[in-house]
């Protein structure tokens, strides 16, 4: 009987070719398959570097009707590469259930990794990164994306979102309502491409920026957004909430003492805001 087949997770360009381990090559030039989310993306790939190996779809689509087949090959002593269309598969791509099942059964599950558009673009935002959120896409609808940008409004982590083009100037501008206009954001567009663009801006600013040159509104995209500061200046978005609600019906006074009695704190600094910042 043939040993059982390893499932190497191979990490592949997210745009210049030349961005590619020795290893993965070696291990594509190898395996006895290669499960790929679109044959025809990974097939120049391969011509590039004259691999010959044999390819199948696993995508989205098809990849739990796909599993059995492909524990069948491993069972059988086949090595298998999974590669996604760009980048580390499984980050926002394809290969959880299909790890997952292997992992449960406890096949060889081997990775190789590389190139990954989040990690690139975090390691030149100029931001924190020994703490980050990584947040794959923000939703694509309005009240969805809103909501969930309201519930990170106060995340202390820089935070990492993918984005595509037709929904870029929405999401700043969402960013801009829920986070507010100094919100520092990095674009990170077309990573190792020919048109690479980073772009680091208070978003209000990047926004306009972006707005203004339809070119910056093409391409793959990475945002990074600044975390909530950390001062302990800094009063909390839910108590600044509560407090303007409160000004409806009282005097600024009263409606920061009793804002500061809810969330304890000073209602000095209360008081304070609501003069520099009443209406």
């Amino acid at each position: 009987m043939s040993a059982i087949g390893t499932l190497y997770i191979v990490a592949t360009p997210i745009g210049n070719l030349a961005d590619i381990t020795q290893r993965a090559i070696q291990v594509l030039k190898d395996v006895s398959m290669i499960a790929a989310e679109d044959t025809r993306n990974t097939g120049r790939l391969l011509s590039h570097y004259e691999i010959g190996t044999r390819c199948v779809a696993v995508h989205d689509h098809n990849e739990q009707q796909k599993i059995a087949w492909l524990e069948q090959q491993v069972l059988d002593g086949n090595d298998i590469a999974l590669v996604s269309d760009a980048g580390t598969p499984l980050i926002n791509d394809p290969g959880y259930h299909l790890v997952n099942a292997f992992r449960a059964k406890g096949y060889p599950v081997v990775p190789l990794p590389g190139a990954c558009a989040a990690i690139a673009a975090l390691s030149v935002a100029g931001l924190p990164t020994d703490r980050f959120l990584y947040e794959g896409f923000l939703p694509a609808k309005t009240k969805a994306r809103q909501e969930r940008l309201d519930e990170l409004r106060q995340e202390t982590r820089t935070v990492v979102y993918y984005e595509s083009p037709h929904r870029i100037l929405d999401s700043l501008a969402d960013i801009v309502s829920c986070l507010g206009e100094d919100r520092q954001v990095v674009l990170a567009r077309e990573l190792t491409k020919t048109f690479e663009t980073i772009k680091s801006l208070p978003v209000a600013e990047l926004l306009a920026w972006v707005k203004a040159d339809p070119n910056q509104q093409k391409g793959e995209m990475v945002l990074i957004v600044a975390g909530y500061p950390k001062d302990s200046e800094q009063l909390p978005v839910d108590a600044l909430d509560t407090l303007k609600l409160l000004q409806t019906e009282l005097p600024l006074k009263k409606a920061a003492a009793l804002t500061a009695k809810i969330y304890g704190l000073k209602k000095n600094a209360l008081y304070d805001y609501g003069l520099k910042h009443g209406e």
